[in-house]
Protein backbone atom coordinates (compact mmCIF):
# COMPACT_ATOMS: atom_id res chain seq x y z
CA UNK A 1 0.00 0.00 0.00
CA UNK A 2 1.07 3.53 -0.91
CA UNK A 3 -0.33 7.02 0.34
CA UNK A 4 -0.82 9.22 -2.22
CA UNK A 5 -0.26 12.39 -0.97
CA UNK A 6 -0.31 15.02 -3.18
CA UNK A 7 -2.58 15.44 -6.38
CA UNK A 8 -0.99 14.31 -9.69
CA UNK A 9 -1.01 18.02 -11.55
CA UNK A 10 0.67 19.43 -8.72
CA UNK A 11 3.48 16.91 -9.11
CA UNK A 12 3.89 16.71 -12.91
CA UNK A 13 6.93 17.41 -14.83
CA UNK A 14 8.33 16.97 -18.31
CA UNK A 15 10.99 14.76 -17.24
CA UNK A 16 12.46 13.22 -13.67
CA UNK A 17 15.54 12.19 -13.58
CA UNK A 18 16.63 9.36 -10.95
CA UNK A 19 20.22 9.94 -9.18
CA UNK A 20 22.29 13.18 -9.23
CA UNK A 21 25.69 11.46 -10.06
CA UNK A 22 27.70 11.93 -13.20
CA UNK A 23 24.98 10.14 -15.43
CA UNK A 24 22.31 12.20 -13.89
CA UNK A 25 23.97 15.54 -13.67
CA UNK A 26 24.51 15.47 -17.38
CA UNK A 27 20.63 14.30 -17.98
CA UNK A 28 19.57 17.22 -15.75
CA UNK A 29 22.10 19.77 -17.86
CA UNK A 30 20.83 18.30 -21.28
CA UNK A 31 17.15 18.10 -21.02
CA UNK A 32 16.86 21.44 -18.88
CA UNK A 33 18.89 23.28 -21.54
CA UNK A 34 16.55 21.59 -24.35
CA UNK A 35 13.83 23.36 -22.07
CA UNK A 36 11.70 20.76 -20.35
CA UNK A 37 10.86 21.34 -16.78
CA UNK A 38 12.94 18.88 -14.72
CA UNK A 39 12.76 16.78 -11.11
CA UNK A 40 15.48 15.20 -9.92
CA UNK A 41 15.30 12.73 -7.01
CA UNK A 42 18.64 11.92 -5.28
CA UNK A 43 17.71 9.44 -2.13
CA UNK A 44 20.55 11.50 0.11
CA UNK A 45 21.53 14.67 1.70
CA UNK A 46 22.08 17.65 -0.26
CA UNK A 47 26.02 18.82 -0.87
CA UNK A 48 26.26 22.46 -1.84
CA UNK A 49 29.59 22.80 -3.83
CA UNK A 50 32.18 24.45 -1.35
CA UNK A 51 30.30 25.35 1.33
CA UNK A 52 29.59 21.68 2.45
CA UNK A 53 33.34 20.27 1.55
CA UNK A 54 34.08 20.51 5.34
CA UNK A 55 36.96 18.34 5.46
CA UNK A 56 38.58 20.03 1.96
CA UNK A 57 41.36 22.87 3.76
CA UNK A 58 41.88 21.36 6.48
CA UNK A 59 45.84 20.83 7.91
CA UNK A 60 46.31 16.78 8.77
CA UNK A 61 46.52 18.17 13.20
CA UNK A 62 43.21 20.01 12.31
CA UNK A 63 41.86 15.71 12.32
CA UNK A 64 40.91 14.59 15.71
CA UNK A 65 42.12 11.03 14.68
CA UNK A 66 44.15 12.20 11.70
CA UNK A 67 42.81 10.24 9.62
CA UNK A 68 41.53 7.50 11.13
CA UNK A 69 38.40 5.28 11.91
CA UNK A 70 36.96 4.79 15.02
CA UNK A 71 35.87 1.38 16.32
CA UNK A 72 32.06 2.80 16.03
CA UNK A 73 32.53 3.85 12.07
CA UNK A 74 34.30 0.43 11.25
CA UNK A 75 31.22 -1.35 12.48
CA UNK A 76 28.45 0.78 11.00
CA UNK A 77 30.57 0.84 7.33
CA UNK A 78 32.18 -3.01 7.46
CA UNK A 79 32.40 -3.08 3.65
CA UNK A 80 33.02 0.87 2.87
CA UNK A 81 36.18 -0.24 5.16
CA UNK A 82 37.53 -2.84 3.31
CA UNK A 83 40.44 -0.70 1.02
CA UNK A 84 40.74 2.46 2.51
CA UNK A 85 38.44 4.75 0.73
CA UNK A 86 36.57 5.70 3.70
CA UNK A 87 38.32 7.42 6.16
CA UNK A 88 38.20 10.55 8.31
CA UNK A 89 39.04 12.48 5.84
CA UNK A 90 35.86 12.08 3.78
CA UNK A 91 33.75 10.00 5.82
CA UNK A 92 30.53 11.87 5.15
CA UNK A 93 30.54 11.02 1.67
CA UNK A 94 29.81 7.33 2.13
CA UNK A 95 26.96 5.26 3.01
CA UNK A 96 26.47 3.79 6.39
CA UNK A 97 26.32 -0.28 5.67
CA UNK A 98 24.50 -0.74 9.00
CA UNK A 99 21.43 1.44 7.51
CA UNK A 100 22.07 0.56 3.97
CA UNK A 101 22.36 -3.99 3.98
CA UNK A 102 23.06 -5.82 0.39
CA UNK A 103 23.27 -9.69 0.18
CA UNK A 104 26.30 -10.92 -0.40
CA UNK A 105 26.54 -14.44 -2.06
CA UNK A 106 30.08 -13.98 -2.94
CA UNK A 107 32.07 -10.99 -1.95
CA UNK A 108 31.02 -8.17 -3.52
CA UNK A 109 32.48 -4.56 -2.41
CA UNK A 110 29.53 -2.23 -2.93
CA UNK A 111 31.04 1.32 -2.51
CA UNK A 112 28.76 3.93 -2.51
CA UNK A 113 27.70 7.34 -1.76
CA UNK A 114 24.16 8.95 -1.42
CA UNK A 115 23.62 12.53 -1.47
CA UNK A 116 23.49 15.06 -4.07
CA UNK A 117 26.71 14.43 -6.65
CA UNK A 118 27.03 11.00 -5.96
CA UNK A 119 30.16 9.11 -6.30
CA UNK A 120 30.86 12.48 -9.13
CA UNK A 121 32.42 13.77 -5.56
CA UNK A 122 34.66 10.70 -5.17
CA UNK A 123 35.64 9.23 -8.04
CA UNK A 124 39.10 8.31 -9.76
CA UNK A 125 38.69 10.97 -12.38
CA UNK A 126 40.21 8.86 -15.28
CA UNK A 127 38.14 9.75 -18.86
CA UNK A 128 39.14 7.04 -21.42
CA UNK A 129 37.51 7.01 -23.93
CA UNK A 130 36.42 3.61 -25.77
CA UNK A 131 37.17 2.75 -29.06
CA UNK A 132 35.69 0.69 -32.15
CA UNK A 133 37.98 -2.57 -31.03
CA UNK A 134 35.32 -2.42 -27.63
CA UNK A 135 32.40 -1.92 -29.32
CA UNK A 136 32.99 -5.01 -32.00
CA UNK A 137 34.66 -7.15 -29.42
CA UNK A 138 31.17 -9.36 -28.63
CA UNK A 139 30.18 -9.27 -31.82
CA UNK A 140 33.40 -10.94 -33.17
CA UNK A 141 33.74 -13.06 -30.47
CA UNK A 142 30.45 -14.16 -30.02
CA UNK A 143 30.41 -13.44 -26.40
CA UNK A 144 26.89 -11.86 -24.71
CA UNK A 145 24.81 -9.86 -27.14
CA UNK A 146 26.53 -7.23 -29.96
CA UNK A 147 26.35 -3.10 -28.91
CA UNK A 148 23.67 -1.74 -30.83
CA UNK A 149 26.01 1.22 -31.29
CA UNK A 150 29.93 1.37 -33.01
CA UNK A 151 32.59 4.15 -31.93
CA UNK A 152 31.45 6.38 -34.71
CA UNK A 153 28.08 6.30 -33.25
CA UNK A 154 29.17 7.99 -29.93
CA UNK A 155 32.25 9.81 -31.28
CA UNK A 156 30.81 13.40 -31.69
CA UNK A 157 28.88 13.33 -27.86
CA UNK A 158 32.83 12.34 -26.39
CA UNK A 159 33.52 15.51 -28.36
CA UNK A 160 30.57 17.37 -26.95
CA UNK A 161 31.14 16.22 -23.53
CA UNK A 162 34.44 16.71 -23.15
CA UNK A 163 34.19 20.10 -24.11
CA UNK A 164 32.13 20.86 -21.55
CA UNK A 165 33.79 18.54 -18.28
CA UNK A 166 37.28 19.87 -19.40
CA UNK A 167 39.09 16.91 -19.90
CA UNK A 168 43.11 17.31 -19.75
CA UNK A 169 45.47 14.66 -21.84
CA UNK A 170 47.93 13.72 -24.62
CA UNK A 171 47.00 12.82 -28.04
CA UNK A 172 48.88 9.59 -28.74
CA UNK A 173 46.90 8.52 -32.30
CA UNK A 174 45.81 5.25 -30.96
CA UNK A 175 42.88 3.40 -32.17
CA UNK A 176 42.60 1.37 -29.33
CA UNK A 177 42.48 4.19 -26.88
CA UNK A 178 40.83 7.07 -28.73
CA UNK A 179 42.27 10.53 -28.56
CA UNK A 180 39.48 13.34 -27.41
CA UNK A 181 39.37 17.02 -27.31
CA UNK A 182 41.84 18.00 -24.59
CA UNK A 183 43.30 20.34 -22.40
CA UNK A 184 46.97 21.02 -21.84
CA UNK A 185 48.58 17.90 -20.71
CA UNK A 186 49.68 17.20 -16.80
CA UNK A 187 53.66 16.86 -16.64
CA UNK A 188 55.27 13.60 -16.19
CA UNK A 189 57.70 13.66 -13.77
CA UNK A 190 61.53 12.93 -14.80
CA UNK A 191 61.74 9.83 -14.44
CA UNK A 192 58.61 8.91 -15.63
CA UNK A 193 59.60 10.84 -19.29
CA UNK A 194 62.49 8.79 -19.23
CA UNK A 195 60.77 5.61 -18.43
CA UNK A 196 58.47 6.79 -21.42
CA UNK A 197 61.22 7.13 -23.82
CA UNK A 198 62.69 3.59 -23.33
CA UNK A 199 59.87 1.91 -23.30
CA UNK A 200 58.31 3.32 -26.64
CA UNK A 201 61.80 2.70 -28.41
CA UNK A 202 62.25 -0.87 -27.04
CA UNK A 203 58.40 -1.98 -28.09
CA UNK A 204 58.23 0.26 -31.62
CA UNK A 205 55.59 2.70 -30.06
CA UNK A 206 53.57 -0.97 -30.06
CA UNK A 207 53.24 -0.37 -26.20
CA UNK A 208 53.10 3.54 -25.12
CA UNK A 209 53.09 5.45 -21.77
CA UNK A 210 51.29 8.71 -21.99
CA UNK A 211 49.68 11.01 -18.69
CA UNK A 212 46.14 9.64 -18.14
CA UNK A 213 43.21 11.87 -19.33
CA UNK A 214 41.66 13.28 -16.25
CA UNK A 215 39.13 15.42 -15.84
CA UNK A 216 41.03 17.58 -14.01
CA UNK A 217 41.39 21.34 -15.42
CA UNK A 218 45.19 22.17 -15.71
CA UNK A 219 43.92 25.67 -16.95
CA UNK A 220 40.57 28.09 -16.14
CA UNK A 221 37.46 26.60 -17.87
CA UNK A 222 33.78 27.30 -17.80
CA UNK A 223 34.25 29.62 -14.84
CA UNK A 224 36.02 26.79 -12.79
CA UNK A 225 39.35 27.02 -11.85
CA UNK A 226 42.64 24.82 -12.58
CA UNK A 227 43.76 22.15 -10.52
CA UNK A 228 46.47 22.80 -7.81
CA UNK A 229 48.03 19.79 -7.04
CA UNK A 230 47.11 19.01 -3.99
CA UNK A 231 45.88 15.79 -4.91
CA UNK A 232 42.94 15.94 -1.88
CA UNK A 233 40.41 15.55 -4.28
CA UNK A 234 38.59 13.02 -2.39
CA UNK A 235 37.61 15.33 0.64
CA UNK A 236 35.60 17.66 -2.66
CA UNK A 237 37.43 20.46 -4.55
CA UNK A 238 36.27 24.12 -3.51
CA UNK A 239 37.86 25.23 -6.87
CA UNK A 240 35.65 23.18 -9.21
CA UNK A 241 39.05 22.14 -10.71
CA UNK A 242 37.76 18.87 -10.89
CA UNK A 243 34.36 18.06 -12.77
CA UNK A 244 31.40 16.63 -10.66
CA UNK A 245 27.81 17.80 -10.79
CA UNK A 246 28.27 20.16 -8.15
CA UNK A 247 30.84 22.37 -10.05
CA UNK A 248 29.95 21.57 -13.51
CA UNK A 249 26.42 20.19 -14.56
CA UNK A 250 24.23 21.17 -11.93
CA UNK A 251 25.17 24.63 -11.91
CA UNK A 252 24.57 24.96 -15.72
CA UNK A 253 20.91 22.76 -15.03
CA UNK A 254 19.94 25.22 -12.63
CA UNK A 255 21.13 28.25 -14.72
CA UNK A 256 18.02 27.53 -16.43
CA UNK A 257 15.47 27.81 -14.10
CA UNK A 258 13.92 24.51 -14.91
CA UNK A 259 15.44 22.22 -12.44
CA UNK A 260 13.70 20.82 -9.20
CA UNK A 261 15.62 19.69 -7.01
CA UNK A 262 13.94 17.18 -4.17
CA UNK A 263 16.89 15.27 -2.01
CA UNK A 264 15.96 12.19 0.53
CA UNK A 265 13.71 10.64 -2.04
CA UNK A 266 14.21 7.00 -2.38
CA UNK A 267 12.36 6.12 -5.32
CA UNK A 268 11.16 2.87 -5.15
CA UNK A 269 8.83 1.62 -8.46
CA UNK A 270 8.31 3.78 -11.94
CA UNK A 271 4.62 3.58 -12.39
CA UNK A 272 3.26 1.94 -15.56
CA UNK A 273 0.05 2.98 -16.97
CA UNK A 274 -1.30 0.06 -19.41
CA UNK A 275 -3.28 1.49 -21.38
CA UNK A 276 -0.55 3.96 -23.41
CA UNK A 277 2.17 1.23 -22.47
CA UNK A 278 4.59 3.72 -20.89
CA UNK A 279 5.75 4.61 -17.52
CA UNK A 280 3.41 7.65 -16.38
CA UNK A 281 6.25 8.90 -12.98
CA UNK A 282 7.77 7.47 -10.22
CA UNK A 283 6.64 6.60 -7.00
CA UNK A 284 9.03 8.13 -3.74
CA UNK A 285 9.21 7.33 -0.23
CA UNK A 286 10.62 10.14 2.06
CA UNK A 287 13.93 9.00 3.35
CA UNK A 288 13.14 10.83 6.66
CA UNK A 289 9.09 11.22 7.22
CA UNK A 290 8.65 7.65 5.22
CA UNK A 291 5.53 9.29 3.43
CA UNK A 292 5.29 8.07 -0.30
CA UNK A 293 4.28 10.62 -2.90
CA UNK A 294 3.70 9.92 -7.09
CA UNK A 295 5.71 12.26 -9.55
CA UNK A 296 4.71 12.49 -12.81
CA UNK A 297 6.45 13.11 -15.89
CA UNK A 298 6.65 11.91 -19.80
CA UNK A 299 9.76 10.65 -19.72
CA UNK A 300 11.89 9.44 -17.04
CA UNK A 301 15.38 8.47 -16.77
CA UNK A 302 17.79 6.32 -14.54
CA UNK A 303 20.69 7.31 -13.28
CA UNK A 304 20.62 5.86 -10.08
CA UNK A 305 24.25 4.00 -10.93
CA UNK A 306 24.32 0.33 -12.04
CA UNK A 307 22.12 -1.33 -9.10
CA UNK A 308 20.21 1.53 -8.11
CA UNK A 309 18.95 1.94 -11.54
CA UNK A 310 18.52 -2.33 -12.13
CA UNK A 311 17.14 -2.15 -8.73
CA UNK A 312 14.41 0.46 -9.41
CA UNK A 313 13.38 -1.77 -12.29
CA UNK A 314 13.29 -4.88 -10.69
CA UNK A 315 11.12 -3.56 -8.15
CA UNK A 316 8.41 -2.13 -10.65
CA UNK A 317 6.33 -5.22 -10.87
CA UNK A 318 2.54 -4.91 -12.55
CA UNK A 319 0.53 -7.18 -14.52
CA UNK A 320 2.49 -6.21 -18.24
CA UNK A 321 5.58 -6.75 -15.99
CA UNK A 322 5.56 -9.79 -13.28
CA UNK A 323 9.99 -9.75 -13.22
CA UNK A 324 10.56 -6.31 -13.56
CA UNK A 325 9.60 -3.47 -15.97
CA UNK A 326 11.34 -3.79 -19.33
CA UNK A 327 12.68 -7.45 -18.20
CA UNK A 328 10.52 -9.28 -20.95
CA UNK A 329 13.90 -10.90 -22.31
CA UNK A 330 14.99 -12.10 -19.04
CA UNK A 331 18.31 -10.53 -18.73
CA UNK A 332 17.36 -7.78 -16.24
CA UNK A 333 19.80 -7.72 -13.08
CA UNK A 334 21.76 -10.49 -15.51
CA UNK A 335 25.58 -9.80 -16.68
CA UNK A 336 27.00 -7.89 -14.15
CA UNK A 337 30.72 -6.65 -14.66
CA UNK A 338 33.59 -4.71 -13.10
CA UNK A 339 37.16 -4.40 -14.05
CA UNK A 340 39.90 -6.29 -11.93
CA UNK A 341 42.82 -4.85 -10.94
CA UNK A 342 45.14 -4.72 -7.88
CA UNK A 343 48.00 -6.79 -10.22
CA UNK A 344 51.26 -5.40 -11.07
CA UNK A 345 55.31 -4.75 -9.99
CA UNK A 346 57.58 -1.83 -8.89
CA UNK A 347 60.71 -1.38 -8.51
CA UNK A 348 63.70 1.62 -7.75
CA UNK A 349 64.95 3.72 -10.79
CA UNK A 350 68.99 5.17 -10.60
CA UNK A 351 69.44 8.25 -11.63
CA UNK A 352 67.95 11.90 -11.09
CA UNK A 353 69.19 12.07 -7.82
CA UNK A 354 69.59 15.79 -8.04
CA UNK A 355 65.88 16.11 -9.00
CA UNK A 356 62.42 16.39 -7.16
CA UNK A 357 59.25 17.61 -8.56
CA UNK A 358 56.45 19.94 -7.25
CA UNK A 359 52.71 19.64 -5.97
CA UNK A 360 51.48 16.41 -5.95
CA UNK A 361 49.70 15.65 -9.74
CA UNK A 362 46.35 13.89 -8.87
CA UNK A 363 47.08 11.82 -12.09
CA UNK A 364 49.44 9.14 -13.13
CA UNK A 365 50.60 7.43 -16.35
CA UNK A 366 48.89 5.23 -18.32
CA UNK A 367 49.91 2.47 -20.65
CA UNK A 368 46.92 1.42 -23.32
CA UNK A 369 46.03 -1.53 -24.02
CA UNK A 370 48.55 -3.81 -26.53
CA UNK A 371 47.36 -7.31 -25.88
CA UNK A 372 44.94 -9.21 -27.59
CA UNK A 373 45.51 -5.68 -30.54
CA UNK A 374 46.82 -6.10 -33.82
CA UNK A 375 48.49 -8.91 -34.74
CA UNK A 376 49.06 -10.15 -30.74
CA UNK A 377 46.92 -13.19 -29.55
CA UNK A 378 46.13 -14.30 -26.40
CA UNK A 379 45.23 -17.00 -24.33
CA UNK A 380 42.72 -15.25 -23.26
CA UNK A 381 40.18 -12.73 -24.46
CA UNK A 382 40.23 -8.77 -24.58
CA UNK A 383 42.82 -7.08 -22.76
CA UNK A 384 44.01 -4.22 -20.26
CA UNK A 385 45.70 -0.98 -19.49
CA UNK A 386 47.97 0.05 -16.84
CA UNK A 387 48.58 2.94 -14.67
CA UNK A 388 51.80 3.67 -12.61
CA UNK A 389 54.00 6.98 -11.38
CA UNK A 390 57.51 7.46 -9.96
CA UNK A 391 58.31 9.11 -7.00
CA UNK A 392 61.03 9.87 -4.20
CA UNK A 393 60.25 8.14 -1.10
CA UNK A 394 61.67 10.21 1.99
CA UNK A 395 65.12 9.08 3.49
CA UNK A 396 63.88 8.29 7.02
CA UNK A 397 60.86 6.32 5.80
CA UNK A 398 62.03 3.21 7.94
CA UNK A 399 63.27 4.71 10.97
CA UNK A 400 60.00 5.19 13.11
CA UNK A 401 61.48 8.23 15.19
CA UNK A 402 61.96 10.21 12.19
CA UNK A 403 58.42 9.57 10.20
CA UNK A 404 56.52 12.45 12.07
CA UNK A 405 58.25 14.96 9.72
CA UNK A 406 58.23 13.07 6.80
CA UNK A 407 56.46 15.18 4.78
CA UNK A 408 59.08 18.13 5.55
CA UNK A 409 62.28 15.41 5.27
CA UNK A 410 61.12 13.99 2.43
CA UNK A 411 61.57 17.27 -0.07
CA UNK A 412 64.90 18.54 2.02
CA UNK A 413 66.38 14.94 2.33
CA UNK A 414 64.10 12.22 -0.56
CA UNK A 415 65.13 9.02 -0.94
CA UNK A 416 65.71 7.06 -3.96
CA UNK A 417 63.22 7.05 -6.70
CA UNK A 418 60.42 4.16 -7.12
CA UNK A 419 57.95 3.65 -9.69
CA UNK A 420 55.37 0.77 -10.63
CA UNK A 421 52.82 -0.13 -12.99
CA UNK A 422 49.54 -2.06 -12.37
CA UNK A 423 47.15 -3.41 -14.56
CA UNK A 424 43.04 -2.63 -14.83
CA UNK A 425 41.85 -5.56 -16.92
CA UNK A 426 38.63 -5.84 -18.91
CA UNK A 427 35.81 -8.57 -17.61
CA UNK A 428 33.64 -10.34 -19.72
CA UNK A 429 29.47 -10.49 -19.74
CA UNK A 430 28.45 -13.78 -17.67
CA UNK A 431 24.36 -14.09 -17.71
CA UNK A 432 25.01 -15.91 -14.21
CA UNK A 433 26.55 -13.41 -12.80
CA UNK A 434 23.81 -11.06 -11.32
CA UNK A 435 21.66 -9.37 -9.30
CA UNK A 436 18.34 -9.69 -7.58
CA UNK A 437 15.59 -9.05 -5.24
CA UNK A 438 15.69 -10.77 -1.76
CA UNK A 439 11.99 -9.86 -0.48
CA UNK A 440 12.69 -12.08 2.49
CA UNK A 441 14.87 -9.39 4.20
CA UNK A 442 13.99 -5.46 3.81
CA UNK A 443 15.61 -2.39 4.81
CA UNK A 444 14.62 0.70 6.91
CA UNK A 445 11.97 1.54 4.13
CA UNK A 446 10.42 -2.00 3.91
CA UNK A 447 12.26 -2.12 0.69
CA UNK A 448 13.91 -5.85 -0.14
CA UNK A 449 17.41 -5.94 -0.20
CA UNK A 450 19.60 -6.57 -3.07
CA UNK A 451 21.52 -9.48 -3.88
CA UNK A 452 24.68 -9.89 -5.17
CA UNK A 453 26.21 -13.00 -7.02
CA UNK A 454 29.15 -11.96 -9.11
CA UNK A 455 33.01 -13.51 -9.25
CA UNK A 456 36.01 -12.87 -11.98
CA UNK A 457 36.44 -16.59 -13.65
CA UNK A 458 39.14 -18.14 -16.04
CA UNK A 459 39.76 -15.52 -18.11
CA UNK A 460 40.38 -12.72 -16.26
CA UNK A 461 42.62 -15.07 -13.98
CA UNK A 462 44.87 -15.49 -17.09
CA UNK A 463 44.87 -11.74 -18.33
CA UNK A 464 45.88 -11.69 -14.63
CA UNK A 465 49.65 -13.27 -15.47
CA UNK A 466 50.05 -10.99 -18.25
CA UNK A 467 49.23 -8.26 -16.32
CA UNK A 468 52.26 -8.86 -13.72
CA UNK A 469 54.65 -10.48 -15.88
CA UNK A 470 54.53 -7.76 -18.35
CA UNK A 471 54.28 -4.45 -15.58
CA UNK A 472 57.97 -6.42 -14.40
CA UNK A 473 58.91 -6.79 -17.87
CA UNK A 474 58.11 -3.10 -18.78
CA UNK A 475 59.96 -1.61 -15.84
CA UNK A 476 62.67 -4.40 -16.44
CA UNK A 477 63.10 -2.69 -20.35
CA UNK A 478 63.06 1.24 -18.71
CA UNK A 479 66.43 -0.19 -16.54
CA UNK A 480 64.33 -0.47 -13.18
CA UNK A 481 66.07 -2.68 -10.73
CA UNK A 482 64.65 -4.28 -7.70
CA UNK A 483 61.67 -5.55 -9.16
CA UNK A 484 59.05 -7.09 -7.40
CA UNK A 485 55.45 -8.20 -8.05
CA UNK A 486 52.39 -8.84 -6.57
CA UNK A 487 48.88 -10.07 -7.56
CA UNK A 488 46.24 -9.43 -4.98
CA UNK A 489 42.64 -10.29 -3.96
CA UNK A 490 40.37 -8.15 -6.56
CA UNK A 491 36.90 -9.12 -6.21
CA UNK A 492 33.76 -7.41 -8.30
CA UNK A 493 33.23 -4.13 -7.10
CA UNK A 494 35.94 -3.08 -5.60
CA UNK A 495 36.97 -1.32 -8.94
CA UNK A 496 33.47 0.87 -8.49
CA UNK A 497 33.38 0.18 -12.03
CA UNK A 498 30.36 -1.69 -11.91
CA UNK A 499 28.54 -2.50 -15.46
CA UNK A 500 25.52 -4.15 -16.91
CA UNK A 501 22.72 -5.79 -15.83
CA UNK A 502 20.22 -3.74 -18.15
CA UNK A 503 22.65 -3.81 -21.40
CA UNK A 504 21.97 -2.65 -24.52
CA UNK A 505 21.21 -4.32 -27.57
CA UNK A 506 19.51 -5.50 -30.89
CA UNK A 507 17.24 -7.60 -29.94
CA UNK A 508 14.55 -6.93 -27.29
CA UNK A 509 14.46 -11.09 -26.43
CA UNK A 510 18.27 -10.95 -25.31
CA UNK A 511 18.60 -7.42 -24.39
CA UNK A 512 17.17 -4.58 -21.84
CA UNK A 513 17.43 -1.47 -23.92
CA UNK A 514 17.94 -0.48 -27.39
CA UNK A 515 20.92 1.96 -29.22
CA UNK A 516 19.12 4.91 -27.88
CA UNK A 517 19.31 3.49 -23.60
CA UNK A 518 15.64 3.03 -24.01
CA UNK A 519 13.87 -0.15 -22.41
CA UNK A 520 12.39 -1.54 -25.31
CA UNK A 521 9.57 -1.94 -23.98
CA UNK A 522 8.55 0.97 -22.41
CA UNK A 523 10.13 3.61 -24.92
CA UNK A 524 9.82 6.88 -22.52
CA UNK A 525 12.65 4.91 -19.87
CA UNK A 526 15.84 5.88 -20.44
CA UNK A 527 19.08 4.36 -18.53
CA UNK A 528 22.45 5.70 -19.19
CA UNK A 529 24.65 4.78 -16.39
CA UNK A 530 26.70 2.00 -16.09
CA UNK A 531 23.67 -0.52 -16.21
CA UNK A 532 23.44 -0.41 -19.85
CA UNK A 533 26.63 -1.47 -20.72
CA UNK A 534 27.23 -4.19 -23.11
CA UNK A 535 30.89 -5.01 -22.10
CA UNK A 536 33.19 -3.35 -20.54
CA UNK A 537 36.11 -2.50 -22.32
CA UNK A 538 39.40 -1.85 -20.01
CA UNK A 539 38.92 2.10 -19.70
CA UNK A 540 37.33 3.91 -17.07
CA UNK A 541 33.67 3.72 -18.13
CA UNK A 542 32.21 7.46 -16.89
CA UNK A 543 33.55 9.48 -19.83
CA UNK A 544 31.06 6.53 -21.66
CA UNK A 545 28.27 7.22 -19.37
CA UNK A 546 28.86 10.93 -19.88
CA UNK A 547 28.79 10.60 -24.02
CA UNK A 548 26.04 7.77 -23.90
CA UNK A 549 23.94 10.28 -21.82
CA UNK A 550 23.83 13.19 -23.94
CA UNK A 551 23.21 11.23 -26.95
CA UNK A 552 20.38 9.62 -25.61
CA UNK A 553 18.93 12.97 -24.35
CA UNK A 554 19.06 14.41 -27.48
CA UNK A 555 17.07 11.69 -28.88
CA UNK A 556 14.93 12.00 -26.04
CA UNK A 557 13.99 15.64 -27.16
CA UNK A 558 13.52 15.08 -30.64
CA UNK A 559 11.19 11.82 -29.96
CA UNK A 560 9.31 14.00 -27.65
CA UNK A 561 8.89 16.82 -30.52
CA UNK A 562 7.66 14.38 -32.87
CA UNK A 563 5.07 12.71 -30.35
CA UNK A 564 6.83 9.75 -30.27
CA UNK A 565 7.05 9.55 -26.22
Amino acid sequence: MYLNITAEKTNTYDAIVVGSGISGGWSAKELTEKGLKVLMLERGRNIEHIKDYENTLKQPWEFKHRGELTNEQKRTHPVQTRHGHYNEYNESFWVNDEENPYVEVKRFDWFRGYHVGGRSLMWGRGCLRMGEVDFEANAKEGIGVDWPIRYQDIAPWYDYVERFAGISGQAEGLAQCPDGVFLPPMEMNCVEKEVKKRIEAHYNRERVLTIFRMANLTVPHNGRGKCQNRNLCARGCPYGAYFSTQSATLPAAVATGNLTLRPFSVVSEIIYDKETKRAKGVRVIDAQTLETTEYYAKIIFLNASTLGSTYILLNSVSDAFPEGMGNGSGQLGHNLMDHHFRVGASGTFEGFEDVYYSGRRPASVYVPRYRNFGKDKRDYLRGFGMSGSASRSGWQKNIAELSYAEEIEARTKPGEWRMGLAGWGETLPYYENRVWLDHAKKDKWGLPLLAIDAEFKENELKMRVDMKNDAAEMLEVAGLKNISTYDRPSHPGACIHEMGTARMGHDPRTSVLNKWNQLHEVPNVFVTDGACMTSTGNQNPSLTYMALTARACDYAISALKKGDL
